[in-house]
């Protein structure tokens, strides 16, 4: 039960953030959301950034889980490419989504928050494990972007314009065609 009460105070937490901006979101409005009291929603998190650090921290362990398959595989074309499609296959879902797009909306309010600087971190070292050690810096760049066009595929289209169907569908396979240059 708590975990469930964590879980939607994540989500309501999340969707005004996303909606009114992290800022402009207070606890007490997350707490009417949740139809509690403030005092029921400070058993779970104190602050605001509690909430926060709650969402990077999951996304971070999910990072250093593809991070550990990544380190226990041979360097290789293929590897890389598996790499990709696990990222991409985590990036489809609606939590991941929508605390990217939180992220995104929010930039300048968490520019310093230090989980941020972690799941940052943890994206780097994704990336570095999908060259051999000393890959001179355009390989890697490379490699990295292949990361960046499946985001790149949700915030740079139009909204309606395409199904998500057919922008996974094609930043999974731009992304996999820059592994290959």
């Amino acid at each position: 039960m708590r975990e469930d009460t964590r879980a939607r105070i994540q989500e309501i937490a999340l969707r005004l953030f996303t909606e009114q901006g992290y800022e402009a979101t207070s606890l007490r409005e997350i707490a009417e959301e949740l139809g509690v009291t403030k005092a029921a929603l400070y058993y779970h998190f104190k602050t605001k950034d509690d909430i926060v650090t709650s969402l990077v921290d999951l996304r971070v362990a999910e990072l250093e889980k593809l991070l550990e398959w990544a380190r226990s595989q041979e360097k290789n074309a293929e590897m890389r490419r598996e790499l990709v499609r696990r990222y991409a296959e985590q990036f489809t879902t609606p939590r991941y989504l929508q605390v990217a797009r939180f992220l995104e909306r929010n930039q300048t309010a968490l520019r310093n928050h230090p989980k941020l600087a972690k799941m940052r971190e943890a994206m780097i070292r994704l990336s570095a494990e999908m060259c051999a050690p000393g890959a001179p810096a355009t390989e890697r760049i490379i490699h990295s972007l292949a990361f960046f066009a499946l985001h790149a595929g949700k915030w740079l289209t139009l909204e309606g314009e395409f199904s998500d169907e057919e922008i996974e569908k094609a930043s999974l396979e731009v992304a996999l065609r820059l592994l290959e240059l």
